[in-house]
């Protein structure tokens, strides 16, 4: 699990900061862990914060700062005149199986390698969830999800959102 983490670090995609920085290996149980996880507080060199300290791995953040700033970012400024400045998400590393149903193959939350989506807070104040606006949203709002949803597959191994299972009714999950 730590030759791609390695790569990263090596090929210095990820840069350390105040808000990425290296914590403690985690080696299980089992499987489950990362050799060099990562505490990122904000993504996008700090100008997108998170709502709560995020546990993954440089891969991870680094594809993750990819789509903020080829996808979210211009996205957002095309739908709404202003840039997102936080997202909430509801969960990264954690060691469990797949929609944490007994018996499934390891989620790559197992491994550092996911983050969950729950909403993006722009520049002006205005929250956009995915569980208010996926369907129910405006049609900018609606718009963005689905672009940036979309947009992920560039990025990202792995991108469910509402529509793809019982489980994602309410989050964009993003994995490698």
């Amino acid at each position: 699990r730590d030759q791609a983490e390695k790569m990263c670090l090596a090929e210095k995609r990820v840069a350390f900061s105040a808000y990425v920085q290296p914590a403690r290996e985690i080696d299980g149980p089992g499987m489950c862990g990362l050799v060099t996880p990562l505490k990122v507080t904000a993504l996008a060199s700090g100008t997108v914060e998170l709502n709560s300290t995020q546990t993954v791995g440089c891969p991870m953040t680094s594809a993750l700062d990819q789509w903020l700033e080829e996808v979210v970012q211009p996205v957002a400024r095309a739908r709404f005149g202003v840039a997102v400045t936080r997202i909430s998400s509801m969960g990264a590393y954690s060691c469990r199986p797949i929609d944490n149903l007994r018996g499934a193959k390891l989620s790559e939350h197992a491994f550092g390698n996911a983050l969950d989506v729950g909403a993006f807070t722009l520049a002006d104040g205005r929250e956009i969830t995915v569980v208010k606006a996926w369907k129910r949203g405006s049609p900018q709002e609606r718009a963005f999800l689905q672009e940036v949803h979309a947009g992920a597959c560039a990025f990202f191994t792995t991108v469910l959102a509402p529509g793809s299972d019982a489980f994602h009714y309410n989050h964009i999950h993003l994995d490698l």
